[in-house]
């Protein structure tokens, strides 16, 4: 059985990296790791994970990643970790994707806090 990468760009397995914080089987131990298994569950289409670890207070009721055309996720790159206190942190980073073809690029500073030892996304500012 071929051993599939993690879309993350991390260079390491899926099944060792993103699968098990993205089932469940442990927790993210930074707001890196939660952003990385956030990026591989929209690669994966994983809409529960995604809204499990969005944080309560600005978490959406639902989420549909059935758009048509469906973007083709290509790539992330990680600008910057930023620890700001033990229980929050920034992430921005640069998420490249086409849509019908187009070349796209999502570039984002994130928000995220932990909470019970769980870290969740808030928030984000996109960049030009």
């Amino acid at each position: 059985m071929k051993t599939l990468p993690c879309p993350c760009g991390s260079g390491k397995p899926l099944t060792v990296c993103c699968q098990p914080v993205i089932r469940g089987e442990r927790c993210a131990a930074t707001a890196e790791a939660l952003m990385r298994s956030r990026y591989t569950a929209f690669v994966l289409g994983e809409a529960g994970w995604l809204l499990e670890s969005w944080h309560a207070s600005t978490r959406p009721a639902e989420l549909d990643l059935g758009e048509e055309p469906r973007p083709k996720w290509i790539g992330l790159q990680l600008r910057a970790h930023r620890p700001i206190d033990e229980d929050h942190a920034e992430v921005e980073f640069v998420a490249r994707y086409r849509v019908g073809g187009r070349a796209q690029r999502l570039h984002e500073t994130s928000r995220f806090v932990r909470e019970d030892g769980r870290w969740f996304y808030v928030d984000g500012d996109l960049h030009e």
